[in-house]
């Protein structure tokens, strides 16, 4: 591990400077067709994978890469659903946390390939609730992890989906954060994460976060996923 860093302004700036480098890489990933009909989720994980290094000299990624698509995109993080092929007329997500010159990113966007007007409404109710969660944390100072989730479980039933997910995000740092809070529940916005988000950890440090938004429909078959910073800019 590199070593610590303290000054708060730089530890901004690292963080914003590695979540640039995400929207670059997947500005990228769309540009070159490479999550498209007829490429296996794995395949898919990997050319991003490549590209990553190709781009930016990433080696890492501080948890799992995830390509997800069709009925697969309505499982949560955890779980590790078979390998698919991406359909013609397919929903995918993309969830990657790459590490940048030892600063972590954790970001998620969406792909809708077709037409279809169901899946292209998931899609632009993503960054709606997000950005609607993100206004909600801004206007609430002592606002917890579990108050947050609550909201953005509650905006995600309005907009007319089901929340699947069981957090709602979580810390982020640098590299790694785990180190921080260890697996600790006030290290996620969740149920049961009780303190307020606004702290400093035990180094002293402001904590970061990710604010993750899985918005899916059981009944059809296929979800959404979305992330980013949320009290960055």
């Amino acid at each position: 591990m590199a070593d610590l860093i303290e000054d708060e302004a730089l530890r901004a700036k690292r963080l914003l400077d590695a979540q640039d480098k995400a929207v670059a890489l997947f500005a990228e990933v769309q540009a070159r067709g490479i999550v498209a009909p007829g490429v296996r989720e794995t395949e898919a994980s990997n050319a991003i994978r490549d590209l990553a290094a190709d781009m930016f000299g990433v080696s890492r990624f501080w948890h799992k890469r995830i390509v997800r698509a069709g009925v697969n995109t309505l499982q949560p993080y955890k779980e590790n659903p078979p390998d698919r092929v991406i359909g013609e007329d397919d929903i995918v997500f993309c969830d990657f946390g790459p590490i940048f010159e030892e600063w972590e990113a954790d970001f998620g966007r969406t792909f809708v390939l077709g037409s279809d007007p169901v899946k292209l409404r998931l899609r632009d109710s993503l960054d709606e609730v997000w950005q609607a969660g993100r206004a909600h944390f801004d206007s609430r100072p002592d606002i917890t992890g579990e108050q947050l989730y609550a909201h953005v479980v509650g905006l995600a039933e309005a907009a007319g989906w089901e929340f699947g997910g069981s957090i709602a995000g979580h810390v982020v740092g640098q590299f790694p954060h785990e180190r921080i809070d260890g697996e600790k529940i006030a290290s996620y916005v969740a149920p049961g994460s009780d303190g307020p988000m606004r702290r400093t950890d035990r180094n002293g440090q402001v904590a970061h976060w990710i604010l993750e938004v899985h918005l899916v429909d059981r009944e059809r078959g296929f979800g959404g996923f979305v992330e980013e910073l949320l009290d960055l800019r």
